[in-house]
């Protein structure tokens, strides 16, 4: 009964965490946007970032929102640092990463 129990608090636990949200904002990217290819013709890149987040705990799956989510954030906060104003995702999310176009339109 006692192993029954802790295993089950034990599965709580994870699955609470696997929804969790790890990654905030930056208080310099809150002004970079996310954008597609089409609208940044007249945009000068800047480069390209890879960032990742943890896709599983324990074995259990993020949920792919949560995952999209942060991975965009990443994203923003690192455009932010290069002075970018503009964020295109470059590839699909594989293994909790993703690689995004940095770009300055204003």
């Amino acid at each position: 009964m006692m192993n029954r129990m802790t295993l089950m608090l034990a599965s709580a636990a994870v699955l609470a965490i696997s929804g969790c949200n790890w990654v905030e904002l930056e208080e310099g990217a809150v002004s970079v946007r996310v954008a597609s290819l089409s609208q940044v013709e007249q945009c000068k890149q800047l480069g390209r970032v890879t960032v990742s987040v943890v896709d599983s705990v324990a074995g259990v799956s993020r949920s792919d929102q949560k995952v999209g989510s942060e991975l965009e954030t990443l994203g923003r906060n690192s455009a932010a640092e290069m002075d970018g104003d503009t964020i295109v995702a470059v590839s699909k999310i594989i293994d909790g990463e993703q690689v995004f176009n940095v770009y300055r339109c204003k």
